[in-house]
């Protein structure tokens, strides 16, 4: 899989666009620029600088979102580096896709696209480091050795530090990657261990490195009102009562641009943020809002009730064997129908971005991106520039979870910005914009059947899907992959779609997709398991009995295994060893599973739940089982997201939804939209099954199974099946 996600001589410009790992040597190795240089830091590569005091400076190329990346990839330069780990700083990069690669946070692709990259950077160097101290030493680089910090000769006295070196290194030819040696997985001393976030202290002192805390001379604040209902246009504003504010600056019209995310809408500017959000409530817009003021969620679930009355459906997008036939057959034919709602992202820090349009015409921005480059690309074709003259400072970001996947703030400053060349501008969304100009996680709605033979097996599995048509693009949030669990394990399958249209933006957040499939299907197949007398473990184990892993894929990050049954099988005992499954719990309490396969990650989890005297949900303990390769690279920051994919999961089916009413989301503060807090915490227990292949992501695959894993244990507590998300506590009075 991502093993084969290699850097080499010959294409290695090709491998850093593809593999988001670039040794981008031919953009940082200035041979006879350096031929004079003997003293002070040398950069041996794109993402090592070497200094005269022994100490390194390593690039963190991805944007930091609170995954740890910026902490991960530097350890896998740092490892085959062979640095010593308490004398390596971390330096966030620029956005530099000719130098670095792919730059971005989103679908766990991280580690998979640089798990060998990042390692040849490091190894490449530590090559040329040997090779400088044999010339010096008049020995071959083949007897020589390296310790943390330092190249040594064993069996000798002789050692120099790698700063002692690092001129010479320099100027050494550069290696072919290829033929590069990696360690081996025994003899890591810095893969593996527990390491701290290298941007922790500052966090914790509260020091100015979000992109929030951008400050620049001169500069000017801005907000950007646009309609509560999406799809409309602007009719009318009131520029001049809001000039006549105090402080504000200015204010004009944006228009939309809807190839770059821009919506309509106004800017208002002013001396600080306050007053130019304040200034918004004097501008009295005026709106056409169009034919998506009828549209809510009621409609949608209407028209989805409607699509399954009438059993017409747009396309049939998967469908083997004769399903007809199955059902006709059957001896129990269960029936079910499930939903889950929008959800926003809401990160804590709200979507903002500064920017400073040059007298000369070019574009700096300070950016908290999960896509910098896209964002980048996007300012560029709407100024009418080259995108090497838009320069995007990547800042850290206070979460994202996929919204800042999108880069509409971008544009919108960008916008605003073009207006005031010279004046850098920072936009800044007040969380009432930020809850209400999402692109949303898509509602949907499920119609289930599955036909059931005198011995329990499923010979029919149909689902008539209602979702949103999003057009053709590159990725589409609202879609169910042709081959959803557990098509590949029945004989006949019927997936069919409805597809509504809307103005509503939807995008990509945690675990796309599989937050809102592994409800449904995990929750389905545990009625199915209940109605055979098994339970879900049971019936998962006996579907991928005995079935071989499926051959290697083409994915985005390059060939990648197959979906492994044993995988699957793996954590799932292991998930009902660490629970107990099967033994009595406490009083009032109940255990439910969950499986998912999401992002290359296998997770089986067990919560335990109960409810409160007002018939809240409650979950007491979740165990965790992942199975994400054969290294977990840092057990510190893996903890953390297991962690915090949980909680957000339990969030999500306790007390999310966005409603849109009237053609607008009716959610806008955390008032009405409660983000999980640490009462509702449960106890987590994560262990891990470590399998023969290449580490893959963790931001995302341990959040799916833990909805479907509560949903079935508040089955198993009152008998009552929780079809619809969030939870609806008068289900259980």
């Amino acid at each position: 899989m991502p093993d084969t996600v290699q850097l080499s001589r010959r294409t290695l410009l090709k491998a850093s666009a593809v593999a988001g790992g670039g040794f981008a040597l031919a953009a940082t190795f200035p041979v006879a620029a350096r031929a004079n240089a003997v003293s002070g830091p040398q950069d041996l590569n794109a993402f090592i600088t070497i200094h005269p005091d022994n100490t390194v400076t390593i690039v963190g190329k991805n944007p930091e979102i609170g995954q740890g990346i910026k902490t991960m990839l530097p350890m896998l330069v740092a490892e085959e580096l062979d640095a010593d780990w308490d004398s390596v700083s971390v330096q966030q990069a620029d956005t530099n896709a000719a130098k670095y690669g792919p730059q971005l946070a989103g679908g766990s692709f991280a580690t998979p696209m640089n798990w060998i990259p990042m390692r040849q950077a490091g190894a490449a160097a530590r090559s040329m480091l040997i090779a400088a101290a044999a010339q010096r030493w008049g020995v071959d680089a083949a007897g020589l050795a390296t310790e943390p910090g330092r190249v040594v000769q064993p069996g000798t006295r002789r050692s120099a530090t790698f700063g002692e070196l690092a001129s010479d290194a320099a100027l050494m030819e550069v290696p072919d990657p290829a033929g590069l040696t990696l360690k081996d997985q025994a003899d890591f001393r810095i893969i593996g261990r527990a390491i701290g976030g290298v941007d922790s202290p500052k966090v914790v002192r509260g020091e100015p490195i979000f992109g929030v805390d951008t400050q620049l001379e001169g500069m000017v604040y801005a907000a950007f009102e646009r309609s509560p209902v999406f799809g409309a246009k602007l009719k009318s504003a009131n520029l001049d009562a809001a000039k006549s504010q105090p402080g504000v600056i200015d204010a004009f019209t944006v228009a939309a641009s809807p190839q770059v995310e821009l919506v309509e809408g106004v800017a208002v500017i002013a001396s600080n943020w306050w007053l130019a959000n304040k200034a918004r409530s004097a501008l009295e817009p005026q709106w056409d809002n169009g034919q998506w003021a009828s549209h809510s969620t009621a409609g949608y679930a209407e028209a989805a009730r409607n699509a399954w009355a009438t059993g017409n459906s747009d396309e049939v997008f998967s469908e083997k064997g004769d399903v007809d036939a199955a059902f006709a057959s059957a001896d129990k034919v269960l029936e079910a129908e499930y939903s889950y709602p929008f959800l926003a992202h809401v990160a804590m820090e709200p979507m903002n971005c500064t920017a400073l349009m040059h007298e000369d015409g070019t574009m700096e921005m300070w950016a908290p991106s999960q896509t910098p480059q896209g964002g980048q690309q996007a300012v560029a074709g709407y100024l009418g520039l080259e995108p090497s003259q838009v320069t995007v400072h990547i800042t850290r970001m206070g979460g994202g979870f996929g919204r800042r996947l999108n880069n509409d703030y971008m544009v919108q400053v960008a916008a605003i910005a073009k207006e005031m060349p010279g004046t850098p501008v920072q936009l800044i969304w007040s969380r009432e914009d930020d809850v209400r100009s999402d692109y949303y996680r898509p509602a949907g709605w499920h119609k289930l059947r599955a036909a059931l033979d005198a011995d329990g097996k499923i010979t029919g599995w149909a689902d008539h899907f209602v979702t949103f048509d999003l057009g053709d693009g590159p990725f589409n949030p609202a879609a169910m992959p042709a081959q959803e669990f557990p098509a590949k394990y029945v004989d006949n399958l019927k997936f069919e779609q409805t597809k509504l249209e809307t103005a509503v933006p939807m995008g990509a957040l945690r675990a796309p997709t599989s937050n809102a499939l592994a409800f449904v299907m995990q929750s389905f197949l545990d009625e199915v398991a209940h109605a055979t007398g098994k339970d879900l473990p049971a019936l998962m184990l006996e579907l991928t009995d005995g079935v071989a892993p499926e051959p290697p894929t083409q994915g985005f990050v390059g060939p990648q295994p197959g979906f492994s049954a044993p995988r699957l099988q793996a954590v799932t005992r292991k998930v009902m060893d660490m629970s107990n499954w099967g033994q009595p719990v406490a009083d009032g309490h109940a255990l439910g599973f969950g499986f998912y396969f999401s992002h290359m990650g296998y997770f089986a989890e067990v919560v335990e739940a109960s409810l409160d005297d007002r018939n809240n949900p409650l979950v007491h303990n979740v165990w965790a089982a992942g199975d994400v390769g054969s290294q977990i690279i840092n057990p510190f920051g893996a903890l953390n997201q297991v962690e915090g994919s949980i909680i957000d999961g339990i969030g999500q089916a306790i007390q999310l939804a966005v409603e849109i009413e009237g053609g607008a989301a009716k959610q806008s503060n955390f008032h009405n939209y409660p983000l999980p807090r640490m009462p509702m915490t449960p106890q987590i227990h994560v262990e891990w099954v470590l399998s023969d292949n290449a580490p893959t992501g963790l931001g995302e695959p341990a959040l799916p199974p833990v909805i479907p894993a509560l949903t079935n244990a508040l089955f198993a507590l009152t008998g009552k099946r929780v079809r619809s998300l969030p939870i609806d506590k008068s289900l259980f009075a």
